[in-house]
């Protein structure tokens, strides 16, 4: 994958949701890459894990999140979903998987039916290795506050807020990555 390429078919070089989300992916990018290779056991797909986290916010540009520079119409939390489209349309379903699994620690079914969240009703919780290390990397760092890696108690009771479920598979992650 040319990840400039890609990030460039949906965005306009320059602007400030461009750099706004560039530089978001740069530093989960960043910080997954220097995860992954304190874990050579791990066998991680280092490639991978960059053009991933490179593009795992591509479909924010289709919603509505004016503070970060989006002005589509769709809700936020449909990014994940309407950046897997476009992968998979440009025909990688393997970033697609990590678009649409990255949102949170990943969202079941029954989070997506209690909360009555606007997406398909399917589990879209991380699963490969390289997807977890994309989401995981990702909670450490806001397009709303880019240049500050959040400590890990601050990620944690971010994550805690969205319950049980969520805590716990941070938690997972956290034991495999750091």
């Amino acid at each position: 994958m040319d990840v400039q390429a890609v990030f460039n078919k949906y965005y306009q070089p320059g602007t400030p949701l461009y750099n706004s989300v560039w530089s978001h992916s740069r530093l989960v990018a960043d910080k997954a890459l220097q995860l992954a290779q304190a874990h050579p056991e791990l066998e991680i797909d280092l490639d991978f894990v960059y053009e991933a986290a490179m593009i795992h916010d591509i479909g924010v540009f289709l919603t509505n999140a004016p503070s970060i520079y989006c002005t589509g119409d769709q809700p936020y939390i449909c990014h994940g979903v309407l950046g897997a489209e476009l992968m998979r349309a440009d025909g990688y379903p393997r970033h697609a998987l990590v678009c649409e699994r990255h949102t949170g620690t990943g969202l079941t079914v029954a989070d997506i039916i209690a909360q009555n969240l606007p997406l398909p009703h399917r589990d879209m919780c991380p699963v490969s290795l390289e997807e977890k290390l994309v989401c995981f990397a990702d909670k450490f760092y806001s397009k709303s506050n880019p240049d500050r890696e959040k400590p890990l108690d601050k990620v944690r009771k971010s994550v805690a807020r969205y319950g049980e479920d969520s805590l716990r598979r941070f938690e997972e992650m956290a034991a495999l990555f750091l």
